[in-house]
């Protein structure tokens, strides 16, 4: 598994396959605005096609993923993706998909957070060109608050804004769903004309035809063709991804209500590796398809099997998305993890020096008891959940069961803490 796989998306190029086919192989595809003259552009040349991601938060998730494959696919393909960070959209708040108004951050707070979402881009797109394939083009890097703080209110309304009904806008899902739930401010309410600008903009100065996201964004999107369309009588595409959710109904990417974030420090590499060991057997074929670049006929193979001997199919998910996101040494550290702790022999078979395993540092203090340890590593969420759990014989450090929880915590040496089945945490202590 440590040696280098085919790659389905350079193999395919390869052979010939239009992108379009291959894109709705893959399940990539839900909407396109205009097919066969996007089938036109992709096979007369390079087109440059762009995503924004807004840095919300200090890393991207698992639900940013899908498109974020979209662009490291369509670049083996010898087509330009743009990943856009929108340093400038972010100041106004996306409201699709929300009921309230979004936190607004500060400038600070928003560079902050682009230093971090800037760099996980890295591992699926290729920056300097030529690593996929000799004919991939470098990608692009672009922040939208290089042109979007720039703008002058009173021509921006003139000369862009005039191209939007408000009635069409008020139509749309996104602004009914906001206006029935408590109402939408004015900064909100601009969020698709500034969205529309920057495709507009791409378009101007890098020759940008395509944009693409999920589905949530077909609207936002669908107004920047049209705005190219109005302003400059060019043509401009959209192609939006389904929205990807788990067996469960949430969002991809939600875990126990917390993301599954991109960034190591938020989300070890373990429990990234682990979260897709734990998907539903019913999702392993499409996470397969979603988030990897394994061929069709080996994830066929993969997944021609069910109940236990559906384990490798989840191994080679998790190690390939862990590769992908992490690199392959974190997905051989994290792989490795797993085998020592779910062989039999239990967290006592793991090294309580061995800083790779996913750890917690905790405060050392008088009257901390095995109780708070757990609740503070994450693995109770009270004490009282942490001595029912313990009393179902579902606690343990190292290899030592726990019975009472209530005892004071002895010693500063590491520890392997376990909870169920499926869950430890290495412990660590300060002070």
């Amino acid at each position: 598994m440590s040696t280098k796989p085919v790659d389905a998306a350079i193999q395919a190029r390869d052979r010939g396959t239009p992108l379009i086919d291959y894109l709705r192989s893959r399940g990539y595809v839900q909407d396109i605005s205009d097919e066969r003259g996007l089938a036109e552009a992709f096979a007369s040349g390079p087109v440059t096609a762009y995503v924004g991601f807004d840095p919300t938060a200090a890393s991207l998730h698992v639900g940013h993923l899908l498109s974020i494959m979209m662009l490291g696919t369509i670049q083996r393909f010898g087509h330009r993706p743009i990943a856009l960070a929108g340093g400038g959209t972010t100041m106004v708040g996306d409201p699709t998909g929300k009921t309230a108004t979004r936190k607004v951050l500060s400038l600070d707070e928003i560079q902050v957070n682009l230093q971090t979402v800037i760099r996980q881009f890295d591992r699926y797109i290729d920056f300097k060109g030529g690593r996929f394939n000799d004919h991939n083009p470098a990608a692009l890097l672009v922040n939208n608050a290089d042109w979007l703080l720039q703008l002058k209110y009173i021509e921006f309304l003139r000369d862009i804004g005039r191209h939007f009904s408000v009635n069409e806008m008020l139509a749309a899902e996104t602004y009914k769903v906001r206006m029935e739930s408590g109402g939408l401010n004015f900064v909100e309410f601009n969020y698709r004309i500034v969205q529309a600008y920057d495709f507009l903009h791409l378009y101007r100065t890098v020759g940008c035809r395509l944009q693409m996201g999920g589905s949530d964004q077909w609207g936002n999107i669908v107004a920047g063709v049209d705005l190219i369309r109005r302003v400059e009588g060019g043509q401009a595409f959209a192609l939006v991804t389904p929205l990807i959710t788990t067996s469960s109904g949430q969002k991809m990417g939600k875990s126990e209500g917390n993301s599954l974030w991109l960034d190591p420090e938020m989300t070890s590499p373990f429990d990234y590796y682990q979260y897709w060991i734990n998907v539903d057997d019913s999702e392993v074929r499409r996470l397969l398809f979603f988030y990897t670049f394994l061929p069709a006929e080996q994830i066929d193979d993969l997944t021609s099997v069910s109940g236990e001997s559906l384990r490798e199919a989840k191994r080679t998910l998790a190690y390939e998305s862990t590769a992908l996101t992490h690199g392959i040494a974190a997905a051989e550290e994290a792989r490795s993890a797993a085998a020592r702790l779910f062989s039999g022999s239990g967290a006592g078979n793991l090294d309580p020096a061995d800083d790779t395993l996913p750890t917690v540092a905790i405060q050392a203090a008088d009257g901390l008891t095995i109780a708070d340890l757990f609740v503070q590593a994450g693995l109770a969420s009270s004490r009282g959940d942490a001595r029912r759990t313990a009393s179902q014989g579902g606690l343990s450090i190292g290899d030592e069961r726990v019975s009472d929880v209530d005892q004071p915590v002895s010693g500063s040496a590491a520890l392997i803490l376990r909870a169920g089945k499926k869950r430890f945490m290495r412990v660590i202590f300060n002070g």
